[in-house]
């Protein structure tokens, strides 16, 4: 059984064809590409949706064809198409959906509405190591640009989120820091490097809402704010009223500069990993998996795995090339609900503010 699927959820195009999987292999990933647009949305800090819906124009037909010759499958022999109908920006999920709708009713072959959260929940599974194949229960952590939440995976298809951002996702979050102080976007990597270099216990920054399931970043990202004019009033240079007024990134010296990084992104991961290993312990579960763009950040998968192995816990996390925007595991979570006996509707509309549970 052969899904194709695409992903346009955001700024980034990609393609994916995937064969199935059957008892004792996981699936056979024959072609996945992906078309960025970051160089695109550099200049304004930020995606301009007009942009992304253009460019996903653009490079999906490329893409359909580049992946269609790698496999050496042609359309017509696909088994199912398959796209991201939610959460996202409506005018890029319009061109992915659209796109796969009509590939699926031209060729008389089903559709499958996929939710791109779904796709990272499911992602950690995604290679069949060690020869399982299928969904174990668990504990799941997706951390990305416009998501932080934490769900109880029961099975496919049955999940329980039971906490949730209520302002800023982590990425988000790191993005916007990022920019307040001048590096290039996105944000989160250019962190994540400079961190590597500095001390994590250099500025006391608040970790929000511990005792709760539910995330907040958006006081941290405002802690930070607030905090660099007294840095650079105390380390060589003064904010001054222009400052304050035109909000341009603050310079500060290389070595508060790694330490600031270190300390922001430090009090990040302490509440991912708190909230996480605690409600793993309280939902009784034995494995803890972890997907999202943000995961892809080696001091948060450092942290996490040791913090699991402290307390008993299993742990998976997806490939980095599965945790950003990506049509492979679009393409797996439709092989998995089309192998259950799941088939969407050509009629069925994209959701900008799809919810992982309806």
């Amino acid at each position: 059984m052969t899904v194709l699927a695409l992903e346009t959820s955001c700024d980034e195009t990609a393609v994916a064809i995937l064969c199935g999987c059957d008892d004792h292999f996981g699936p056979d990933l024959l072609a996945s590409e992906v078309a960025s647009q970051v160089a695109a949305h550099e200049k304004y800090g930020g995606i301009v949706p007009e942009i992304a819906s253009r460019n996903h124009l653009v490079y999906a037909p490329r893409l359909l064809n580049s992946t269609a010759k790698a496999s050496k499958i042609d359309l017509s022999d696909v088994d199912a198409f398959a796209a991201t109908s939610g959460p996202g920006l409506a005018s890029s999920l319009m061109v992915g959906a659209s796109i796969a709708k009509g590939l699926a009713i031209g060729f008389g072959k089903p559709y499958l509405a996929i939710n791109h959260l779904e796709g990272h929940l499911l992602s950690p599974f995604f290679s069949g190591v060690d020869g399982e194949v299928g969904i174990r229960p668990n504990l799941s952590l997706i951390v990305s640009g416009g998501h932080t939440m934490l769900v109880r995976v029961h099975a496919l298809c049955d999940y329980q989120v039971i906490g949730r951002t209520v302002d800023d996702a982590a990425g988000e979050a790191l993005d916007k820091v990022a920019k307040m102080l001048g590096l290039a976007y996105p944000g989160g990597p250019e962190i994540e490097k400079l961190a590597r270099d500095g001390d994590p216990n250099r500025f006391g920054l608040p970790r929000s809402m511990l005792g709760s399931e539910n995330f907040s970043f958006s006081g941290l990202k405002t802690a930070v704010r607030y905090l660099l004019p007294k840095i650079v009033g105390r380390f060589g240079e003064t904010p001054g009223e222009e400052r304050r007024l035109t909000q341009t990134p603050y310079k500060l010296d290389e070595r508060v500069l790694n330490d600031l990084c270190a300390s922001f992104q430090q009090a990040i991961i302490d509440v991912l990993l708190t909230k996480t290993i605690a409600a793993a312990q309280q939902y009784d579960v034995d494995l803890v998996t972890v997907s999202g763009g943000v995961s892809c950040n080696q001091e948060l998968r450092r942290q996490l795995h040791e913090a699991c192995s402290r307390n008993g816990f299993e742990f998976k996390n997806a490939e980095p090339s599965l945790c950003t925007d990506n049509a492979a595991m679009i393409a797996f979570a439709a092989l998995l609900r089309l192998q259950a006996g799941f088939e969407s509707q050509v009629t069925e509309e994209i959701d900008p503010n799809l919810a992982l549970v309806r």
